[in-house]
């Protein structure tokens, strides 16, 4: 058996971040050496968190990549089981490495599929050997949760630092700050959908008869009752859809309208709470 010195376990334990013992074991199991124990303590990580997958992940935050010097955009949530996890240095930086993978790389249909792909910042181990990494150290279930890439160029915000909620437009022409007010708009108004055409048709043809009943029984004439709901129809469009809300900085404008005025061309967004499902 190898003889494993005092200062190889102290730096075995500065590269991992794991306790001493844990790293004084593994090493002595490797035989001294360095890359097979990381990857016994890898496989004993996968293990434990195995035994751990049905510990609820409540809280968690959101990776971004966005910026209008960019070609792509992506938003990844990071589920994790405690709030202080939420604004540990390594899980902010899994997250964001998740979102950058995800926008640079070759793309991906499921967190599975992602967590192969490679750590931009290292790409000697994977993503999911990061997020293995890091459950050594914090010990707590780690979930990739919902995500989106964008072929195109996106802005965003994230509410509370991104462990709340977290926004991504995907704009056209515009600039950074302009596309930041539109996403923190979303974040706060919590736009249904992007414009009236985007509306469920259904749901928009409901309130023209729910208006057209009102109308009727308020006596209004048949001729003018038609015009009255598509009025009405319009403060309708103002609540619900993005582009035609008041401005939350500037009331006197729409959305759409602060969005033209700043050469930017809103297409679409998303607008993801931690732990609920996307409305948009």
């Amino acid at each position: 058996m190898a003889d494993i010195t005092a200062s190889a376990v102290k730096a075995f334990r500065e590269r991992t971040g794991l306790p001493l013992m844990d790293c004084k074991k593994a090493l002595t199991e490797a035989g001294g050496d360095e890359e097979k124990a990381v990857k016994l303590l890898r496989e004993r990580g996968e293990q434990l968190a195995d035994k751990r997958s049905d510990r609820e992940t409540a809280f968690g935050r959101f990776g971004l990549y966005i910026g209008t010097d960019k070609k792509t955009g992506a938003m990844v949530e990071l589920l994790c089981e405690s709030a202080p996890v939420t604004t540990n240095e390594d899980f902010v930086k899994l997250a964001d490495e998740l979102a950058t993978q995800l926008a640079t790389g070759p793309g991906a249909d499921s967190a599975e599929e992602l967590l192969k792909q490679p750590a931009p910042s290292n790409p000697d181990i994977t993503l999911g050997e990061m997020k293995s990494d890091l459950f050594n150290r914090i010990r707590e279930v780690f979930n990739v949760g919902r995500m989106v890439r964008v072929d195109s160029t996106c802005g965003g915000y994230m509410h509370h630092a991104g462990t709340t909620a977290g926004v991504l437009v995907e704009i056209e022409g515009g600039n950074d700050a302009a596309a930041k007010d539109v996403a923190m708009h979303t974040a706060a108004m919590k736009p249904e959908a992007l414009d009236a055409d985007s509306l469920d048709p259904a749901v928009v043809e409901k309130e023209r008869e729910i208006l057209k009943a009102a109308a009727l029984a308020e006596g209004k004439p048949e001729q003018i009752v038609e015009k009255m709901v598509e009025g009405r129809l319009r403060n309708f469009f103002a609540e619900r859809c993005l582009l035609s809300q008041p401005f939350v900085k500037d009331d006197k404008q729409t959305v759409g309208e602060y969005a033209k005025a700043n050469g930017m061309k809103v297409k679409n967004f998303w607008h993801w709470v931690i732990g609920e499902k996307a409305e948009g």
